[in-house]
């Protein structure tokens, strides 16, 4: 018998984190980061267009100096609590891969921007093993901090999940 390579539904995890600056931000009491070399600018939160049809951490577009963008709720795709918006609601605009092969911006709203932060290979740790029943697909790395740890994201891994059937499923079973 020669080796047959059986097909997984589990999606790849996102490479790890390497050193380098991140970008960090809140969502409610957790930090979260992400590449600087990822992040085109941060902006307000402003005027945001439904859009039918969407999973429940799609807010919308938003027009941005004449280009129509994808606005998601980070809050929301990690199923954390709700919170109103506030003064400190921001609006993170990456660039992550297209489909057809480019460049596309995908903005995501947080709780607000603390800090562009300098993360050595001493600060990362890898993602822990949370078991079988946690999606960590979206995780690349842990940094630790003088004041806790922050959690490093893949912008590009959650951009890509956005038409998968199981993301648009989920989110509809959180409007229930």
């Amino acid at each position: 018998m020669g080796d047959r390579t059986v097909p997984t539904s589990t999606p790849a995890p996102s490479p790890p984190a390497a050193p380098g600056k991140y970008l960090v931000f809140r969502l409610g009491a957790a930090c979260y980061g992400v590449s600087v070399l990822t992040v085109r600018e941060i902006i307000r939160l402003c005027p945001v267009t439904p859009v039918a049809n969407m999973p429940a951490h799609v807010r919308g577009v938003i027009n941005l100096r004449g280009k129509v963008i994808p606005l998601v709720d980070l809050r929301v795709r990690f199923r954390l609590p709700a919170a109103a918006d506030d003064d400190r609601t921001c609006v993170v605009v990456a660039q992550v891969p297209s489909s057809d092969g480019g460049l596309r911006p995908y903005g995501v709203v947080v709780d607000g921007v603390e800090e562009v932060a300098a993360f050595t290979d001493a600060d990362l740790e890898p993602v822990p093993d949370f078991g079988g029943a946690v999606d960590a697909r979206f995780l690349t790395g842990m940094a630790k901090t003088s004041t806790g740890v922050v959690t490093l994201i893949d912008l590009d891994a959650i951009a890509a999940t956005e038409h998968e059937p199981e993301a648009i499923e989920s989110a509809k079973g959180a409007d229930a």
